[in-house]
């Protein structure tokens, strides 16, 4: 964001859902201080749990909701419990072993799309009852 780097890791999870390209989960410890703001919003997904969103920070940028946790997820996700996903559409770019992230289409899914990831997938028009 702002040409900064706010997070850079070697300990991210990949979370596999139906339909979708996978979430990449980042360690909290990761980020650059500051970088992460508490945002009051809450959704609740029927699998991991309700999800705390957070607003990320550099300098004086901020993108809204860009990401998202699950504090005390659900049976079957703890592994997940207190990481941090991004938006990859929410923030300049986001890279996975060096290659630059496509967003999952839509403002609603978080899904992380790389050249070996093939779709289709949820989230362009028209998906929304797989």
């Amino acid at each position: 964001m702002n040409g900064a780097t706010i997070a850079t890791t070697t300990a991210a999870l990949r979370v596999l859902e139906t339909s979708h390209p996978p979430g990449i989960y980042v360690p909290p410890q990761s980020f650059t201080p500051g970088s992460l703001r508490p945002n009051a919003t809450r959704t609740v997904c029927e699998w991991k749990g309700t999800a705390a969103y957070w607003d990320l920070v550099a300098e004086d940028v901020t993108a809204t909701a860009a990401g998202w946790s699950y504090e005390t997820p659900r049976p079957g996700y703890e592994a997940i419990a207190g990481y941090v996903s991004v938006y990859p559409g929410r923030v300049d770019a986001c890279f996975l072993d060096g290659e630059l992230v496509q967003p999952q289409p839509g403002r609603f899914y978080g899904g992380w799309i790389t050249n070996e990831i093939v779709g289709p997938f949820k989230g362009a028009p028209g998906t929304s009852g797989w």
